[in-house]
């Protein structure tokens, strides 16, 4: 039985101010045993949260990681300095970041292999666009996303690594995938790992939904056999993702 594994995306909100005051709203709230909690934060956040909850049963994640140890690569940040700092999850390709900052499937790949070779969990996204999903290449066009990101990955790696399927069209829009869409994209997801790696490792890597995901639809798509946890945006911001992670 695989662990399920709920993760806040925060995005580009609070200040380290902010964020000290929103994990001590919600570490009370956020309290599992069988259930894996992250909260993934701006980098500026990463070291203030990383203090505010020690002690507790929350892990603390990136957004973003560069693919190079170092060197002159002004603003960018390296996976030893989030090991340093205490992360140990790092979202990757968020479908954000290849939008607004050019990331392709090859430095997805980078930043995959990077992350797993310093400890890191990559929390790989992938998601098509409304257009895709209309002309029917949704399972296609993902299963090249995961092709690429896993290229150059091993089964053991590859089992320890998280992928977050967010169809785009449903990401803060307040629109989601009904439970049907997304357990059967998550399916195909976990036949693709199979084909790569076997069905050990499929059976054993987490699937994530994202795309609007809440108190109110949570425990319907976690009941999915496919479907391991949630990359949640905007309701990680608030109290409701203590219903999200409690969702029993």
């Amino acid at each position: 039985m695989r662990r399920k594994i709920i993760a806040g995306n925060w995005k580009m909100n609070m200040t380290p101010s902010e964020a000290v005051a929103l994990c001590e709203t919600l570490k009370p709230l956020v309290v599992s045993d069988d259930v894996d909690v992250v909260f993934c934060v701006p980098a500026i956040d990463i070291i203030p949260v990383v203090e505010a909850v020690k002690g507790t049963n929350i892990a603390v994640g990136a957004e973003n990681l560069y693919f190079k140890d170092k060197g002159a690569f002004t603003g960018e940040i390296s996976a030893a300095m989030l090991t340093d700092a205490g992360v140990k999850y790092v979202i990757i390709g968020h479908s954000e970041r290849r939008e607004y900052f050019a990331e392709t499937d090859e430095t997805v790949n980078a930043k995959v292999k990077q992350a797993l070779a310093n400890g890191l969990t990559p929390i790989i996204c992938c998601g098509e666009t409304l257009t895709q999903r209309e002309q029917g290449i949704t399972i296609d066009f993902i299963r090249q996303q995961i092709k690429i990101a896993f290229l150059g990955v091993s089964a053991e790696e590859a089992a320890g690594c998280v992928i977050a399927y967010e169809p785009i069209w449903a990401i803060g829009t307040g629109k989601v995938a009904t439970t049907e869409q997304a357990e059967e994209v998550c399916c195909a997801i976990r036949a693709c790992i199979c084909e790569l790696y076997g069905q050990e490792t499929a059976e054993k890597i987490r699937i994530q939904y994202g795309g609007s995901m809440n108190a109110s639809n949570a425990a319907e798509l976690l009941a999915q056999p496919d479907i391991d946890g949630g990359l949640v945006g905007g309701a990680s911001l608030k109290p409701d993702f203590g219903k999200i992670v409690n969702y029993k």
